[in-house]
């Protein structure tokens, strides 16, 4: 029997690379996905196959994840639950997908994931791969009475490891668990079980990884200024990006007439996330529901992200037509309920996905953001293909006389003549 297992060198996920190939007596193929959780990868390989591996892919999947996840994501507008921007979720079905890929590649007969048997990604997971290779096998074994019975916590795990000369650093747990990528970084679980926990207060300062609190962010607003093309961000200007992009390690970079620099998805997001932490944006706090029935409480920085939604939002409110909008606003619970449950790749949200690209073929123009202390305030938008006309907003005459203020006065009655009619009724009532 062979195995692909999701693999990323801590203790648990080491564990389970030992464990599976002993009960299973198999080979195992370790896979480890880098969606831009800037963990240190130097090593993994060589760890993989001390611990039991007979081979060990690691994929730069980051490009992938911006360009062909991410941005199609912001182009719905969607956020579950009115606050989460759906960051783990939406990496999972990527990690899943590429698991696959390499399932078939080496001729695998199963894959395993460590998720445990109470939260989403198990079911993220598992969906991906039921769409994609419904032949393939999926290993679970938090959901295994045996596994859980033989690791009830970390020191079975730690003493597991050290007998069987895994080789992991077994250090303190941190009082929380955390999980990182390109769009977000999210923190669960330990002291954050208490939802009265003030995950805001100063002493929990030291969590963050991606961001300032707003207290500690600057003084003095920045501005930034984002360029769309058909709903996707295609360029950024910022008085000191060139700097920004040296540190960045972005180089060979077009500037278009207006200084602003054309950049890729995955580009977009790093710069982004780069501004807003500065500026102590992103920050989220919620309790949730999960797709397996319980509430969770999560706290996400995703600074990045927050600029993007607000700024894709500011130029559709220029450039999509009344119904459209409305339309698509009206689909946005569906669509991120899609995303958080783990039906990415379900015919249904491939439907949802033609229609949002519909909408988006117009979302074409630049808005302007001021970004201070935790804030994304707008600071102007423009596009050429605006249908904001001021000559018809206008309180002063209409010039083009499109708009003749009598026609109101029928287009209310009209509207009115319901409720008169129901006023009537139940006043006799």
């Amino acid at each position: 029997m062979k195995i692909v297992v999701a693999y990323s060198g801590g203790l648990d996920t080491s564990v389970l690379l030992t464990w599976l190939k002993e009960t299973y007596s198999a080979e195992i193929v370790a896979f480890c996905a880098d969606v831009g959780q800037e963990e240190e990868l130097d090593g993994l390989e060589d760890k993989a196959l001390r611990t039991g591996a007979s081979k060990c892919y690691i994929d730069d999947l980051r490009e992938e994840f911006a360009r062909d996840f991410i941005f199609p994501m912001f182009q719905a507008g969607a956020i579950y639950e009115g606050q989460y921007y759906l960051g783990t979720s939406i990496a999972r079905p990527l990690i899943a997908k590429r698991m696959v890929d390499i399932a078939r590649l080496e001729k695998a007969d199963a894959v395993a994931h460590g998720a445990t048997g109470k939260g989403n990604d198990q079911v993220r997971f598992e969906l991906t791969a039921a769409a994609l290779a419904p032949e393939l096998e999926v290993i679970a074994p938090w959901r295994q009475d045996r596994f859980r019975e033989q690791f009830p916590g970390r020191a079975e795990m730690i003493a597991y490891a050290e007998k069987n000369q895994i080789p992991v650093l077994a250090s303190a747990k941190k009082p929380y668990s955390m999980d990182r990528n390109l769009l977000h970084i999210s923190f669960e679980a330990g002291i954050l079980e208490d939802p009265w926990f003030d995950a805001s207060a100063e002493k929990a300062r030291e969590m963050y990884v991606l961001s300032v609190s707003p207290e500690e962010a600057p003084d003095k607003a920045e501005h930034v200024e984002l360029v769309f093309e058909k709903g996707n961000c295609v360029a950024v200007g910022y008085h000191e990006l060139d700097g920004l992009l040296s540190d960045l390690k972005i180089s060979d970079v077009k500037y278009d007439s207006d200084n602003h620099a054309r950049l890729n998805p995955l580009q977009v997001m790093r710069v982004l996330n780069k501004l807003g932490g500065k500026h102590g944006i992103g920050r989220v706090d919620l309790v949730e529901n999960r797709f397996v029935g319980m509430k969770s409480r999560g706290v996400y920085e995703t600074p990045g992200g927050a600029i993007l939604h607000f700024a894709h939002r500011q130029v559709e409110s220029l450039t999509m037509d009344r119904e459209v909008m409305h339309l698509r606003d009206s689909l946005i619970p569906q669509y991120a309920t899609l995303v958080y449950n783990g039906f990415w790749f379900a015919p249904e949200r491939e439907a949802l996905q033609a229609l949002i690209t519909e909408s988006q073929k117009n979302v074409t123009g630049t808005v302007r953001l001021k970004l201070y202390k935790g804030n994304i305030i707008t600071a102007g938008r423009k596009s050429p293909l605006s249908l904001y006309n001021p000559d018809i907003a206008t309180m002063e005459a209409d010039p083009t006389k499109a708009y003749n203020q009598n026609d109101a006065t029928g287009f209310i009655a009209l509207n009115a003549l319901r409720l008169k009619v129901a006023a009537r009724v139940h006043a006799v009532k």
